[in-house]
């Protein structure tokens, strides 16, 4: 997917992921030429000074022509994650982390971070995350004193949905310095388990509890319960699935998971419904996915049916919005989740980007990207 496709009147918030972390806490990009060096085909080679190329000038171009859209530098993520702990661990990781967030963020033209930690394990982890978000929430509000006096730096994490995970989180630590709660509502289900399942359901199935092993609905009671507003958390969608082969059925034994789109057993959710197959709602799950009884593959995905139960449910239960792993596999036109939960939910956050960063490094972003 090319940065100018991203739909960006459908979105607020763009996660750019996922940036790496040094051993002394420094982020730092996992992809320079990417970011930084690619030349687009709208791009000069005749250029003079020190500019930023790649996806960083793209989407500072995107900002410029949509307003209402912003853009989070995601740090870590499953990869990255384990350079986490030893980082947070110490002041000095801690502020080296912080320091260097915020001069990237500053540098590429972006709008804060989300961080993408997968997970804490015990409670001196879970007590070094909320003391690395506050340094965080420190680190920007100094960088918008002097730099963009009245603009709030986003800071985001990706949350877990699994009690075990969540549970190990000091929430209400965290809580005061961060902005939206990612929550990661999917991978309920897959390669991992002995039987097929639903790896996106609101709710669970008491007639087939082992297809719904996890739910939504019960992550998001937790985190209420543990003192999260529900209009601070975001419900996640996959715009991708999980496949079971040899199976009969969902919450069935199945063998091996097939092929699929970017790696075994996950097809983005563009190339779904595969030939042959049937989509299934299951109404107490609030969960969907394809069959196909010759070849006996199940698919479990979101579909538009199924996104539009998800934007009710957000919107009654009275949660932030929604977010999507990851833009590449949404689908277009009327088949697009991300177009449907835009127009399900309507009123999307008009708050303004930041398009003024005096102190970048870069002559393009620091001068507004003139010419775009």
């Amino acid at each position: 997917m090319q940065p100018q496709s991203i739909p960006a009147a459908d979105v607020t918030r763009l996660l750019y992921a996922f940036a790496d972390i040094a051993s002394d806490g420094t982020v730092k990009s996992s992809d320079t030429y990417a970011d930084l060096e690619k030349h687009y085909s709208t791009d000069s080679w005749n250029d003079s000074g020190n500019n930023a190329y790649g996806v960083v000038k793209q989407l500072y171009i995107l900002k410029k022509k949509n307003r209402k859209f912003k853009v989070l530098l995601s740090i870590g993520g499953w990869t990255y994650s384990p350079k986490f702990p030893p980082v947070a661990a110490t002041e000095a990781g801690r502020q080296k982390f912080a320091s260097s967030a915020v001069k990237l963020v500053g540098d590429w033209g972006f709008d804060g971070i989300d961080i993408d930690w997968e997970y804490p394990a015990n409670a001196a982890e879970a007590q070094n995350f909320v003391l690395l978000l506050q340094a965080c929430r420190q680190a920007f509000d100094a960088y918008a004193a002097q730099y963009a006096p009245g603009y709030h730096f986003i800071i985001t994490i990706a949350s877990p949905a699994g009690p075990t995970n969540y549970n190990n989180m000091d929430m209400a630590g965290m809580d005061p310095w961060i902005d939206s709660w990612n929550l990661m509502a999917y991978d309920y289900a897959g390669s991992w388990d002995s039987t097929s399942g639903h790896q996106a359901n609101i709710y669970s199935n008491p007639q087939n509890p082992v297809a719904t092993k996890f739910s939504t609905e019960q992550a998001v009671r937790d985190y209420i319960v543990a003192g999260i507003s529900s209009s601070k958390i975001m419900m996640g969608l996959p715009l991708y699935g999980r496949s079971f082969e040899a199976t009969s059925g969902i919450g069935q034994t199945y063998n091996g998971v097939g092929p699929g789109t970017i790696q075994s057993g996950v097809w983005l959710y563009k190339d779904l419904p595969r030939a042959g197959a049937t989509e299934v709602y299951d109404n107490t799950a609030k969960a969907s996915y394809s069959y196909d009884s010759s070849s006996q593959e199940l698919i479990s995905y979101d579909n538009v049916a199924s996104a539009i139960q998800k934007s009710q449910y957000l919107l009654n239960k009275g949660l932030g919005g929604a977010v999507f792993w990851e833009a590449s596999g949404d689908a277009t036109g009327a088949q697009s989740l991300v177009h449907t939960l835009a127009t399900q939910m309507g009123n999307l956050d008009s708050s303004q980007n930041l398009l003024s960063y005096p102190a970048s490094q870069y002559d393009n972003i620091r001068n507004n990207m003139p010419g775009s």
